[in-house]
């Protein structure tokens, strides 16, 4: 008796662990789905205020990262740096109900960031981002232009 309740025992914990790694899978699915969307409204947010030379860096193949991907992006003065902040961050909630962890950098609107999480967002003056070049500073992510919408 006690051989066969041994064996059906260690058949249950392997069908337990199938099923357990089945619903991580189906998790890590959904959050990339999600991060996806929220990146494609980020985008809109951004082409919606005429925000130019829009990046996306991929970080997820890097090891210890403080978010999975960035989205770069520049106005051409400070007012329109500000205008794509508050557009980004109305059109992120208005469509899918996230609202933005923190921003900074908006008292000069040189360089403003705004984390939603495993999304970063960088907002940036054209020489100010030629000077910090975050695309070069992190050349071992995967880089996805959006073409301007002119």
């Amino acid at each position: 008796m006690s051989v066969s309740f041994a064996i059906y025992r260690k058949a249950s914990i392997f069908a337990y662990l199938i099923i357990l790694i089945k619903k991580l899978k189906q998790k890590s699915r959904n959050r990339m789905d999600k991060e996806k969307k929220l990146i494609e409204k980020i985008t809109e947010g951004i082409q919606e205020k005429k925000g130019k030379k829009i990046v996306i860096a991929d970080l997820t193949g890097i090891e210890d990262t403080i978010c999975n991907y960035f989205v770069i992006c520049q106005g051409n003065s400070p007012s329109q740096v500000l205008a794509i902040v508050d557009s980004v961050k109305e059109h992120v909630r208005k469509e899918m109900g996230e609202k933005v962890y923190a921003i900074d950098g908006t008292r000069n609107a040189q360089w403003v960031a705004m984390d939603y999480s495993d999304i970063i967002v960088h907002i940036f003056l054209p020489e100010v981002r030629d000077f910090y070049n975050l695309e070069h500073l992190w050349a071992d992510a995967k880089l996805i232009q959006i073409p301007d919408l002119d």
